[in-house]
């Protein structure tokens, strides 16, 4: 579904656990997440440092949307 979004030319920041599986369907925007069970956050961090963690991703996946990309890149910390 991805690929389809972005060939409608909206960009699209896939946000996984796996980024072997994102590179195999062919994710162009690939942001690595946490765990399987807490991609997007850490419950064993206090709700502070959580919080923290959770706005680095989505800031790191609204860079991604920024970013014109050519080939599949993984926008890494």
């Amino acid at each position: 579904m991805v690929k389809e979004i972005e060939r409608a030319g909206i960009p699209v920041v896939h946000m996984c656990t796996v980024v072997p599986i994102s590179l195999t369907v062919g994710a162009n925007r690939i942001v690595p997440t946490i765990a399987i069970p807490h991609p997007l956050g850490n419950p064993a961090l206090d709700l502070e440092e959580e919080r923290k963690l959770r706005r680095g991703l989505v800031e790191r996946a609204l860079k991604a949307l920024e970013t014109p990309v050519d080939e599949q890149t993984v926008f890494e910390q």
